[in-house]
């Protein structure tokens, strides 16, 4: 068969990696926090890795706060004020992780995914992770069932699905999301960004939205990011997608309906630049800018696609 799945298991964590035989298209997934590691892509006989990832999972163990690289947002996204939210009249406060004085980036980016199972065929490879969330927060005093889908398939598009179900008593409130770094190689001020949305929302000094919106139709069109800085969200329209390019490729970021805010943060080194679905908006278990009120018994997904063409 044309995909193939491989697992490494002489590390701490497996490490899986999704291969196109034919290509040499290849995406590695950690078992540590599910995350991509890396997207080797064909380039002129040899191969190039898009994704800004760890040396190994030694390093993402010691260092996925340091950048969240390819960390998984989960149940909330971004920043949470004072780590704080109320809920059908009781106040909780996160535990785990604080920039500042906010909670930061949700509870499960350091899981460790169990393999499910594995799937190859000759138009696609895939994994199917699974994790138990069981109130290891008391911030978050609720279970939850995650799973994660790679799949990785022709023309070097490589697709993310996120499901998640619970068995609580009453409906709890969630917010999904990814952080990955992409690299195209240089520096990002060689590179240009283009997106579906004309709406940003504003933030205050510590970017937490302040519930007014800003038009910013800067990316409706290809616009270079040179000397452009950004840690701000965008409102996507329906069906929006995200274009980043420079002179040898461009990747194609697709959004299912379910990831509405597009996250956009270029970090000082400039060498990667992290571009984030996200179900809803920073803060919004207190702004309830997109949270979701997960009912139990009841499956939610959230699926987005990465594809590189070579330019």
């Amino acid at each position: 068969m044309r995909f193939k799945v491989e697992i490494n298991q002489e590390q701490a964590y497996p490490v899986i990696r999704l291969i196109d035989t034919i290509t040499g298209c290849i995406a590695e997934i950690f078992a540590f926090g599910g995350i991509l590691n890396a997207f080797h892509i064909p380039l002129n006989g040899n191969t190039f890795n898009c994704i800004d990832g760890f040396s190994s999972v030694m390093e993402a163990q010691e260092s996925i706060t340091t950048a969240f690289k390819s960390a998984k947002i989960s149940p909330f996204v971004c920043r949470l004020h004072k780590g704080t939210y109320q809920l059908n009249g009781e106040n909780y406060t996160i535990q785990k992780n604080y920039l500042g004085e906010h909670a930061l980036h949700g509870l499960i980016y350091d899981a460790v995914y169990e393999l499910e199972s594995t799937n190859e065929s000759d138009t696609a490879a895939s994994i199917l992770l699974i994790y138990h969330y069981a109130k290891n927060d008391a911030g978050y005093p609720f279970t939850f069932d995650i799973s994660l889908r790679w799949e990785l398939s022709l023309n070097n598009t490589l697709a993310i699905t996120t499901s998640i179900s619970h068995q609580n008593k009453d409906a709890i409130p969630y917010a999904d999301g990814w952080h990955p770094y992409f690299n195209l190689g240089g520096p990002i001020d060689q590179y240009s960004l283009q997106f579906d949305s004309d709406t940003m929302l504003e933030f205050d000094a510590d970017l937490i939205p302040t519930g007014k919106k800003i038009k910013d139709n800067r990316f409706i069109e290809k616009y270079p990011l040179n000397e452009i800085f950004l840690d701000n969200s965008f409102e996507l329209a329906a069906n929006g997608k995200c274009l980043l390019s420079n002179d040898q490729f461009q990747l194609k970021v697709i959004p299912d309906e379910n990831y509405p805010i597009l996250q956009v943060y270029t970090p000082d080194h400039r060498n990667s630049i992290a571009i984030e679905n996200l179900s809803g908006a920073p803060d919004n278990f207190n702004n309830g800018i997109g949270l979701l009120m997960l009912s139990p018994n009841k499956e939610y997904q959230f699926k987005t696609s990465y594809q590189i063409t070579t330019l």
